[in-house]
């Protein structure tokens, strides 16, 4: 099985569940704006923008777990040598893993909790339907996780790990510490 084909045919399933969250939550807020405005508000809007930016939230989550845009601290492991990465590598994984497991088995027991409940504002919709995210999510979020480890390993084992955010900001040009509100010209 070629994992790098796996890996794309994934990250491909999350862009696309990613995309449509965004463009339904994207729809609903300017029809929610749109009824507010000419004075006939839903009655369902908030409840329902607060679900679908909840599931944009976990799914999203997924996604930048596949590619290792989660909070992290390269600089730290970095400074570490080889055999050392590869083990900080590890816990950190095998934490975050624990972590997303135990998220996905709890939210699953909420779930089944929820049997019989609805939402408020819209009475036709099962509260198990919009908490599902929570353990749908989380399990997305260790397939992830576990897809992205042997690129981690190799990180770890290589030359480190690529600090996107710290490439990003000095891509934008050194900060004003002139002073002066606008700098020198």
């Amino acid at each position: 099985m070629n994992w790098n084909r796996v890996r794309a045919g994934y990250e491909r399933l999350l862009e696309t569940i990613v995309l449509v969250l965004m463009a339904l939550l994207t729809i609903l807020v300017i029809a929610g704006a749109a009824f507010r405005y000419l004075g006939n508000a839903l009655t369902w809007y908030d409840e329902t923008a607060s679900i679908g930016l909840v599931w944009l939230t976990y799914y999203g989550s997924a996604l930048a777990a596949l590619r290792g845009a989660h909070i992290g601290v390269p600089g730290l492991v970095n400074a570490m040598p080889p055999p050392l990465r590869v083990a900080a590598t590890l816990f950190a994984e095998a934490v975050v893993i624990l972590f997303f497991v135990l998220l996905a088995y709890y939210g699953l027991l909420v779930v089944m909790v929820l049997q019989g409940e609805h939402m408020i504002t819209l009475p036709e919709v099962s509260s198990q339907l919009t908490q599902s995210a929570v353990p749908i999510g989380a399990t997305l979020f260790v397939i992830a996780e576990l897809l992205r480890l042997p690129d981690a390993l190799r990180a770890a084992r290589g030359s480190g790990f690529i600090d996107t955010e710290t490439i990003e900001a000095m891509s934008h040009g050194a900060p004003d510490t002139s002073g002066e509100l606008g700098g020198r010209s």
